[in-house]
């Protein structure tokens, strides 16, 4: 799964898929509507999907394995809403991933992990493809 057209810009709901890139800043798409729009470094910071990854006790879990077993275990682990109390996230997200560090992996990064797996996967952008073809 190729996470890193896809950005979280500081300021703004949602995600954005990556259209091109500017020295002062980048052109981002909607993904609802498709209009483009630039977006100055001055003003926002940017995080591509790709790079983002969980603490575990030994390293670290991108965060296309993190979807991908979200999908794979939607029918024994229903995706819980992100604005749920922070037990139930806690909870879900030791179903998902057992070896998390929850000394650095804090109620919010837990949301944001599932709220953008429910973005992506409202408008069927989630594709799990084998190693070898990506």
């Amino acid at each position: 799964m190729k996470l890193d057209k896809y950005i979280a810009v500081s300021g703004f709901p949602g995600l954005f898929e990556l259209v091109n890139t500017r020295s002062n800043g980048l052109l981002i798409g909607d993904l609802d509507t498709g209009k483009t729009r630039f977006v100055s470094t001055r003003k926002h910071q940017f995080t591509p999907l790709g790079t983002i990854a969980i603490y575990t006790y030994d390293d670290s879990t991108e965060l296309s394995v993190i979807f991908k077993t979200m999908f794979e275990k939607k029918e024994e682990h229903p995706i819980v809403a992100y604005n749920s109390d922070s037990a139930t996230i806690k909870e879900y997200f030791g179903k998902i991933l057992p070896d998390y560090d929850p000394d650095r992996v804090h109620t919010s990064d837990m949301k944001k992990v599932i709220k953008w797996y429910g973005f992506l996967d409202k408008r069927g952008l989630l594709t799990f493809e084998s190693d070898e073809e990506e």
